[in-house]
């Protein structure tokens, strides 16, 4: 397991743990905080789902309760507030578990190389996911050339796969369901398509991916062309970011809604002898919901190395 795949790993926690932020901006988490409020004074019987969707100032910590964190404006990064909120912790939780698995996995693993020995146990299980990303779905995808980018491509499928699971533990939260943190993990990315695309091409042939001009055509209808279809080509290249943020946030949101309003129903009713029924729904939807985390990781890493290999190799 090479050492830039660590290295990747920190500069993309480093990177992505003061971007979640919520994009409604300061004001919306006190409406939710109000929201919550709300529905615990006026109404014992329902269960007020946005609280646990959106982002927060306090985080619920078990034994404990809600934990307040720093008003809003505390840390500030010259004009730019960086101050912590729930989704901005939860990611800071995923950077730690990253360090905390494989820099001591990649030790291992360059102990076994000099050895000449076998993995064993976990490090066997992620050298194998590690391998499978690398021969599978990145090399196949880029093509020519698509080692460099393995490192990179494995970092983005394990952060939004711990991301993803943390939602599933009591008293997580998923930040891949914050638009914040999916955008940032997109724009990371067309950042690294677009720099690989300009090192492939050069600066002439990346211009082409961007300014239609067919030689073929009169000139006449070459500039029209030109005209029509170059601010479709700058479109498809923002839409390809666009379409990986809202896709990772839009499935793990929908499955934190759809579980809180199965459980909503044995509130709603007020009767226990129906809780049969939710609690079996819940059941199958967290296990389905498992299964969404590990594929939504796996796609968004197999879309990223389709649109490298797309810019690179645009012939």
């Amino acid at each position: 397991m090479s050492a830039r795949i660590f290295l990747s790993l920190m500069v993309a926690a480093v990177m992505l743990m003061s971007a979640a932020r919520d994009v409604s901006g300061q004001e919306a988490h006190p409406v939710a905080a109000e929201q919550h409020a709300a529905a615990v004074e006026h109404s014992e019987d329902s269960i007020d789902i946005l609280h646990h969707i959106l982002d927060d100032r306090q985080i619920e910590l078990p034994f404990v309760g809600y934990v307040p964190l720093p008003p809003a404006g505390s840390w500030m990064l010259g004009p730019v507030d960086v101050t912590p909120t729930k989704y901005v912790i939860w990611v800071w939780v995923i950077g730690i578990l990253m360090l905390t698995i494989f820099v001591p996995t990649g030790i291992i693993a360059k102990r076994n190389q000099r050895n000449a020995s076998a993995p064993k146990g976990g490090q066997n299980a992620i050298e194998a996911i590690v391998l499978f990303f690398r021969d599978q779905v990145i090399i196949p995808n880029v093509g020519h050339g698509g080692e460099k980018f393995v490192p990179f491509v494995i970092s983005l499928f394990f952060f939004i796969l711990i991301g993803n699971l943390l939602g599933m533990i009591p008293y997580g939260a998923a930040a891949t369901a914050n638009i914040s943190v999916t955008a940032s993990l997109a724009i990371l990315s067309l950042i690294v398509i677009e720099t690989a695309g300009m090192r492939a091409l050069g600066p002439a042939g990346y211009m082409k991916t961007i300014f239609y001009w067919n030689q073929e055509l009169p000139l006449p209808l070459r500039v029209a062309m030109a005209f029509i279809l170059t601010p479709v080509e700058l479109l498809g290249k923002l839409s390809k970011p666009f379409a990986l943020a809202v896709r990772l946030m839009a499935n793990m949101t929908a499955g934190k809604v759809v579980l809180y309003a199965m459980l909503g129903l044995i509130f709603l009713f007020g009767s226990w002898t129906i809780a049969i029924a939710p609690v079996a729904m819940i059941v199958v939807l967290s296990f389905l919901k498992i299964f969404v985390a590990f594929l939504q990781a796996y796609v968004f890493a197999l879309l990223v190395s389709v649109f490298i290999g797309l810019i690179t190799h645009s012939h």
